[in-house]
């Protein structure tokens, strides 16, 4: 990144997962990262091993993203140690505390998908936009916000239904930052990933992986893996998908795609 001043990133739900595989990603491109999770556990720096291996600033910045008041403090951190942020991913969530009828859905669950999924993306992106608006940006580098939504934000998982719901809030959140933030020159972009190997999926995996071999579920055949989406967030983070914002970016393998 000669000639401009380094890329810097702070990723949400990065100690393994999909927001590992994009920390080392945008790692490899020279990117300085700052990492979350919702402990200063093993998980977070075993992920801050790794990116410092590949020679880049790093920073680990334990906290829970449902903690609305404790953004700020997250983001200052980062930016004391690695620089002041030119890109948000957004990768932190969570699944339902239990799978079944939708009738049957506690408050509970259904509070903590939405804190998670939808309410802390919508107020991160904001806590990061006020930082970054006023100050210069005429440095070089590509802004942008990526958030990580999911195919459940347009299908339907009925055993997972208050997932489905903060996902598709999570999907709003992107397009109303899009809008917000378009005159600003800063892209927002919505990710949804399809079946992914994650920690979150193993239980389900065999079972989606037999649809895929005997029904077709994705026109692909097989799971994706976290460095499939972590490549997708680095290339946009990177601004090689120019004079774009507020898009869809389904790394899903075609299972969405509509068939006869």
């Amino acid at each position: 990144m000669s000639g401009t001043a380094r890329q810097a990133v702070f990723v949400t739900g990065s100690s393994r997962g999909i927001g590992l595989a994009a920390a080392l990603e945008l790692g490899r491109l020279g990117f300085a990262v700052a990492l979350n999770g919702p402990a200063d556990d093993a998980e977070l720096k075993d992920a801050e091993a790794a990116v410092a291996a590949l020679g880049v600033p790093v920073v680990r910045v334990a906290g829970d993203v449902a903690d609305i008041a404790a953004h700020d403090a997250m983001l200052d951190r980062s930016e004391r140690a690695i620089g002041p942020l030119s890109t948000l991913i957004n990768n932190a969530g969570v699944s339902v505390l239990a799978r079944g009828d939708p009738l049957d859905v506690s408050e509970e669950s259904y509070d903590r998908c939405q804190a998670v999924n939808a309410k802390a993306q919508f107020f991160l992106c904001q806590a990061w936009a006020r930082r970054v608006l006023p100050r210069r940006r005429d440095d070089g580098r590509f802004y942008a916000v990526i958030n990580v939504s999911s195919s459940n934000a347009d299908a339907v998982a009925e055993s997972r239904a208050e997932y489905c719901v903060s996902k598709a809030g999570s999907a709003m959140v992107s397009k109303v930052f899009a809008v917000r933030l378009g005159r600003e020159n800063i892209a927002v972009y919505d990710i949804r990933p399809g079946l992914i190997e994650t920690a979150m999926t193993r239980s389900v995996s065999a079972t989606y992986q037999r649809r895929i071999d005997e029904e077709g579920l994705t026109l692909m055949r097989r799971l994706g893996q976290p460095q499939d989406v972590g490549r997708v967030m680095a290339t946009l983070a990177s601004g090689n998908l120019p004079y774009t914002t507020g898009q869809v970016i389904a790394v899903d393998a075609g299972m969405l795609v509509p068939r006869f």
